[in-house]
């Protein structure tokens, strides 16, 4: 598709998806209320607190940040600031120059599970930031105990994103006991197939 013609008409493309401008003006209006009654009570916040307050007040079942916020279960971003709401973020601060996304608080929580978990399991849909992310997190326990990489990134042109589990294995962020595979593909179609296998109860399902 013409990226000059969807300019012309208002049609963002987020890879194969495309997003019309009036999406991102919705949007806009629900979350920048949200970051002046932020402001009102603070003026830091860190990104799982903020995704934590976006799930409650999205209140729609059909969202999974709403479940996460309902069963208390934190969803770290550290790349929160890349896109849409990094650029509402940035113009807040024009108004709110002392207001702050405080990454560094979500590293330490972060951090700190993996330390004080027995085990850690990491299945990681996708590569590059993220990836990296929750890898290096279990550095900080010696290695995560089972890991699963669905990506379809190649290693041979020296991308850590496209990095094999051995090279997590050097740096002590996966364990060396072979309890780990790479599978390269694509995660939207692999993945929902393994969980369909996982909680398949019988063969006539």
């Amino acid at each position: 598709m013409s990226g000059k013609e969807l300019r012309k008409k208002g049609i963002n493309r987020i890879g194969n998806i495309l997003v019309p401008n009036s999406r991102y003006c919705d949007f806009e209006d629900f979350f920048m209320p949200l970051l002046n009654k932020i402001y009102k009570e603070r003026k830091s916040i860190s990104p799982s607190e903020l995704i934590h307050l976006l799930g409650k007040e999205i209140n729609n079942q059909d969202s999974i940040y709403y479940w996460a916020y309902k069963n208390n279960i934190p969803v770290f971003s550290p790349a929160i600031i890349d896109g849409s709401m990094g650029d509402m973020i940035y113009f807040f601060k024009y108004q709110k120059p002392d207001f702050e996304i405080n990454i560094a608080e979500d590293m330490k929580k972060l951090n700190d599970m993996t330390i004080d978990a027995k085990k850690t399991g990491l299945i990681i849909l996708g590569s590059g930031l993220i990836k990296h992310h929750i890898l290096n997190a279990n550095m900080m326990r010696n290695g995560a105990d089972y890991v699963v990489y669905i990506n379809n990134s190649q290693e041979f042109d020296g991308s850590d994103a496209g990095a094999k589990v051995e090279e997590a294995v050097s740096w002590g962020k996966v364990l060396p006991e072979k309890n780990y595979i790479k599978v390269f593909g694509d995660a939207t179609i692999l993945f929902p197939l393994i969980v369909a296998k996982t909680f398949k109860k019988d063969d006539k399902q």
